[in-house]
């Protein structure tokens, strides 16, 4: 897919930047551009862009010299690569949906197919809940996370990534490299700039190591790196497309399902704060109600209210009516109809 043929390139009178460089790079490979600040990384990478023009040598890309590639034709070349900066280069004018969208609105893409494909790329990179957020407001992960979405709307077939986790913490940094390496499964060729170890021994694809402009190591693939899921009837570009959606679906769901748990676990929280409320304002005994300790007020043969802890009768006490005293008062007390004079 792509050979780079005895590559050199050198700025004014200073030594060369990259140095007869040659190595090729096989369809839906993933390859690690390794060495410290200065070796040449970049370089390699902007020659294949053609920001830089060879100084002596020669690139094909998919069977196309490099060097027979018009100026006016440049632009369709760049379209089959994507290219993720150290520094994100996000537009500070546009928010993250804008930014993702405008290669396509670039191409002419329908507005339909554009909106379906930002929404699947923030799902696959998870932050569809920054989709209207501006670049001053994300983090460095979010904003090249952000860079990764971007390059991978127009579904290129190549991946470049120049240290795109330079300026990121050790966590982001194994985020972004597994986010390559599920791209990668996709079908697209990526290739990774880096000085990481973490990265590279962590997913163990093929280096290339470059020395003062120089590649002194190639080494392969170990037996534990992942390998692409492509189908040999469909192109890198178009299994991206393909399988993007199938993997926001899947990410969708496990962001709702740790939803949900949170959702249910703050329910239970305020359950058992709500009940702390409760024992607190009957002083502790939920369980028991006060009333039963209340006595129960007696009522005198004639109907007044007599207090249990005095010999008063309380007269103001309406008399309460109750059919079954009436009656069982007039059993005990007989009617006498002779006067105390008369005897």
């Amino acid at each position: 897919m792509i050979i780079f043929e005895r590559v050199t390139k050198q700025f004014g009178d200073n030594p060369p930047a990259v140095e007869e460089v040659s190595f090729s790079v096989d369809t839906g490979e993933f390859i690690f551009l390794t060495g410290h600040s200065g070796s040449g990384k970049t370089t390699l990478l902007k020659l294949l862009t053609k920001e830089y023009t060879l100084s002596d040598g020669e690139i094909e890309f998919e069977g196309e010299a490099l060097s027979s590639i018009k100026n006016n034709k440049l632009h369709k070349h760049r379209r089959k690569i994507g290219v993720i900066y150290q520094d994100y280069r996000l537009l500070p004018e546009l928010n993250v949906w804008e930014n993702i969208a405008l290669a396509l609105e670039i191409v002419g893409k329908p507005q339909r197919e554009i909106e379906e494909r930002v929404t699947d790329l923030l799902d696959l990179v998870q932050l569809s809940d920054k989709a209207f957020f501006f670049p001053a407001e994300l983090s460095g992960g979010e904003s090249q996370r952000v860079g990764v979405a971007r390059a991978l709307a127009s579904a290129p077939n190549v991946l470049l990534a120049d240290e795109p986790t330079g300026n990121l913490d050790p966590e982001n940094t194994l985020m972004i490299a597994r986010l390559f390496d599920k791209i990668h499964q996709l079908g697209t060729t990526v290739l990774f700039a880096t000085h990481d170890l973490t990265i590279l021994d962590s997913l163990g694809h093929r280096r290339l190591k470059m020395e003062k402009g120089k590649l002194i190591e190639d080494l392969q693939a170990t037996d534990t790196a992942r390998k692409p899921t492509v189908r040999k009837s469909e192109s890198a570009a178009e299994a991206t497309i393909n399988v993007i959606p199938v993997v926001s679906k899947v990410v969708s769901k496990v962001v709702s399902k740790a939803l949900a748990e949170e959702e249910k676990v703050l329910k239970e929280e305020k359950s058992v704060e709500k009940k702390k409320v409760v024992e607190k304002k009957i002083g502790g005994f939920p369980g028991i109600h006060l009333s039963l300790f209340k006595k129960k007020e007696k009522f005198s043969d004639q109907g007044s209210v007599t207090s249990p802890h005095t010999d008063v009768t309380d007269t103001d006490v309406p008399e309460k009516p109750s059919h079954p005293i009436e009656k069982k008062a007039l059993k005990t007390s007989p009617k006498v109809d002779i006067m105390i004079e008369e005897l």
